[in-house]
């Protein structure tokens, strides 16, 4: 039996090599530093809960993409990615580590507007958050390069303006958590990505705006709004 049509496989680049990470889903961690919980008024004591894109919402470094239609406030939120390079089902917190393959400087983009309509509502925030280019995600480095990061400095800057600083070890949920409470729910497999949520102080950008992600070690994220 053939297809009837090729989809194109989505993937993200691997810094330093012509190879590419291809990319199965992507999980997204909502409310995980404890800043950025209070700025929004919800409960820090709330356990980890997800949120999904579609793979094919990766954009590259360096990419200019358009302001997304259906929206008046698109927010930045600066990420740090998880590459999963070995799947598991109900994998323990000491574990977890081992199923990591690398990580990567992330841009989780949010039509902020549409978000809280939908909360209001008690809607899902898939119009909100897995729309067209909502995932622009840096070259991925493998963690036999850069070990696994649980501290370090996290920015976004939109034209120059600090907008976001944070630190990795401020995560509510660290890494191996995240994995652990993500597997007891459903089954991982290589080529997920995870967006372990993003520090205080997100907030919109318009057309013609630039944000730069940075996390210490990692390396930057530059995205343009056309």
């Amino acid at each position: 039996m053939a297809l009837i049509f090729d989809i194109p496989a989505a993937s993200v680049a691997i810094a330093g090599s012509a190879d590419r990470f291809p990319v199965r889903r992507i999980f997204c961690v909502g409310r995980n530093y404890l800043a950025h919980v209070r700025e929004m008024g919800n409960d820090e004591r709330d356990p980890p809960f997800f949120f999904t894109k579609p793979a094919d919402v990766v954009v590259e470094d360096g990419a200019t993409i358009p302001y997304p239609p259906q929206t008046a406030d698109l927010h930045h939120e600066a990420e740090l990615v998880v590459a999963i390079g070995k799947g598991g089902r109900d994998i323990a917190e000491d574990a977890a580590l081992d199923h990591v393959w690398g990580y990567g400087v992330g841009n989780d983009l949010t039509r902020r507007d549409l978000q809280a309509q939908a909360k209001k509502m008690g809607r899902p925030w898939d119009w909100a958050k897995a729309f067209d280019a909502s995932a622009p995600i840096a070259p991925l480095h493998p963690v036999t390069q850069v070990g696994h990061p649980a501290k370090g400095a996290i920015t976004a800057r939109v034209d120059g303006e600090l907008r976001q600083q944070g630190d990795l070890s401020e995560m509510i949920w660290p890494v191996p958590s995240i994995i652990a409470f993500l597997s007891a729910s459903m089954e991982i497999r290589p080529g997920d990505l995870i967006m372990t949520g993003t520090p205080a102080g997100v907030g919109p950008m318009v057309a013609g705006q630039t944000c730069i992600v940075e996390i210490e070690g990692l390396g930057s994220l530059t995205t343009t709004i056309a």
